[in-house]
C-alpha cells in the first residue's frame, strides 16, 4: 500500500496540469461551440463539456492515470473552475453568451426549407421532417418559421390559420 504522502502529494508541477488542463477545456468548449450542435438535446456545451472532461479526469485520478491523487484533484479544479468561471461571464455579459453559445437558426421561412442552413448543421429534410412531424406538423404550409435553439431542439411557429 501506498503512503498517504505519495497517494495524495503532487509530483507533476501544478502550472503545467492548470495549462494542460486549460489548454484541453478551451479546445473542447471551441469545438462543441463551432462545430457540434443538434445533439446536445437540454444541455447546454458548457454542461456536455463539463461532464465529459470531468469524468475523464476523474477516471484518470482514480485509476492512476496521474501519479498521484493530488494532480487528479488540481485538475479536476481547474476543470470546474473553468467551466464557473465561463458560465458566470455569459450570464453577466451578452457578448460572452453570444460567444459560447450558438445562436438560434433558422431552418424554415413560410414553409420553404432553408437548404443551406440545413446542410450547415448536417440535417437532412427528412431529419427536420421528422422532428416537424414529432410536433404534430404534417405539412410545411403549416410552419411560419422553424428554428434549430441553442440546445439542439427544433421550435416552431405555425402558420396563421393552423392549429
Amino acid at each position: 500500500m501506498m503512503p498517504w504522502h505519495e497517494l495524495f502529494g503532487i509530483e507533476m508541477p501544478i502550472a503545467e496540469i492548470v495549462v494542460r488542463g486549460s489548454v484541453v477545456y478551451w479546445f473542447l468548449l471551441l469545438m462543441f461551440r463551432f462545430v457540434v450542435r443538434r445533439d446536445l438535446g437540454g444541455l447546454g456545451i458548457a454542461d456536455v463539456l463539463l461532464i465529459v472532461i470531468v469524468s475523464d479526469a476523474a477516471q484518470n485520478a482514480m485509476a492512476g492515470g496521474y501519479t498521484t491523487i493530488g494532480e487528479g484533484l488540481v485538475l479536476l479544479t481547474t476543470i470546474i473552475g473553468w467551466n464557473l468561471l465561463v458560465n458566470w461571464l455569459a450570464f453577466r455579459f451578452p457578448s460572452i453568451e453570444r460567444f459560447t453559445s450558438p445562436s438560434r437558426l433558422l431552418l424554415v421561412r413560410h414553409g420553404r426549407i432553408l437548404h443551406d442552413n440545413l446542410r450547415r448543421e448536417l440535417l437532412t429534410v427528412e431529419d427536420l421532417m421528422s422532428q416537424l412531424r414529432l410536433l404534430g406538423i404534417e405539412r410545411l404550409d403549416q410552419v411560419k418559421h422553424a428554428y434549430l435553439e441553442q440546445s439542439g431542439n427544433i421550435s416552431v411557429i405555425r402558420s396563421d390559420g393552423h392549429a
